[in-house]
């Protein structure tokens, strides 16, 4: 029998962002492949309920799908998705969405949602509309903040800007392929694993040691490079701290979408098991092949009952000081 479930990469459309054309004409490819994708998006009742069951997770750290919105529509979303929790206390906690576009609004933001709010963190795209990512001195309210608050920022995928779609995904191939490598079958994942290597080669860590960064997709690619990050990593600059020691301290990943022992077997091998969290991307993905998934993961030897209990549920509960939920019928 499996443990309980806490996923943390579980999104939700608000009502602004279902009526952004912007927005739905990124997710159409998304929209035309997932059955029901739209739905699934917008329901934070019976339908995510169920699909929760489904899949036996105890409990959804909720938050907005990808797409740099303005502070107020962060607003209204992070209040709808408050709404939503107070509906359903022992099943749903919340992660902000944040105006990254707005350096100056995101540390007030990411304050009043913790705080008034009782979100766990933030889940913020890797980069603006813009291509802007945070590794200058502008984001640093923000990472100070998150520190400040003793809760995570989980850096989470997003489109690539006009330009480097463009240069890097555009080519002799229909431009659905090139959409889709663009995105989550390639270019998200790089994406996100170099804006950590932004990070760490800025400095920031050294001035906020106790930061810390969540990323999915089973690490975004970085546990896989990581030997070779490690041997180059001391030509970026003096810093306080090796790239190894600040991945084994303030960098945790987790399993979502991503349903194969396989990179699961490297992982073990060189990320620190509390720092490895269960997810499901849903609705990106489903419940029910991350419930297989886990039962494959107990099957392959690779880890002990309490070692599977960790990943399950237990490094959640210690990282975002939340309590998995009642077991389902």
């Amino acid at each position: 029998m499996l443990p309980p479930l806490i996923a943390l990469e579980e999104h939700f459309f608000s009502h602004a962002a279902s009526n952004d054309t912007l927005m739905r004409e990124q997710y159409s490819e998304q929209f035309k492949h997932i059955p029901g994708l739209a739905d699934k998006l917008t329901d934070l009742g019976s339908l995510r309920l169920d699909n929760m069951k489904a899949g036996q997770v105890s409990l959804q750290i909720i938050s907005h799908a990808p797409g740099t919105m303005t502070p107020n529509e962060c607003k209204d979303a992070n209040d709808q998705l408050f709404a939503a929790i107070k509906q359903h206390p022992s099943r749903y906690a919340g992660f902000a969405v944040l105006p990254v576009a707005d350096p100056q609004a995101i540390a007030t933001e990411l304050t009043r949602c913790v705080k008034e709010l009782g979100f766990v963190g933030a889940l913020i795209d890797s980069h603006t509309n813009e291509g802007t990512y945070f590794d200058g001195d502008s984001y640093l309210p923000l990472f100070e903040t998150a520190q400040s608050l003793n809760t995570p920022v989980y850096i989470h995928p997003t489109w690539p800007t006009p330009s480097a779609l463009s240069s890097f995904y555009t080519g002799s191939f229909p431009q659905s392929a090139s959409k889709s490598i663009s995105a989550s079958a390639f270019g998200w994942h790089s994406d996100v694993a170099t804006h950590i290597l932004r990070l760490v080669a800025s400095g920031l860590f050294d001035k906020v040691p106790n930061l810390k960064i969540i990323i999915g997709h089973m690490g975004e690619m970085l546990p896989f490079m990581l030997d070779r990050i490690c041997q180059l990593s001391p030509r970026w600059g003096k810093h306080q701290r090796t790239f190894k020691e600040i991945y084994d301290t303030n960098i945790y990943i987790t399993t979502s979408g991503n349903w194969s022992v396989d990179p699961m077997a490297c992982i073990l091998r060189n990320t620190k098991l509390d720092h490895i969290l269960y997810s499901v991307d849903y609705p990106f993905a489903r419940n029910e092949d991350g419930l297989q998934f886990m039962q494959d993961l107990q099957k392959s030897g690779l880890v002990t009952d309490e070692q599977l209990e960790d990943i399950a549920y237990r490094n959640a509960e210690r990282l975002l000081r939340v309590k998995t939920g009642p077991a389902w019928d």
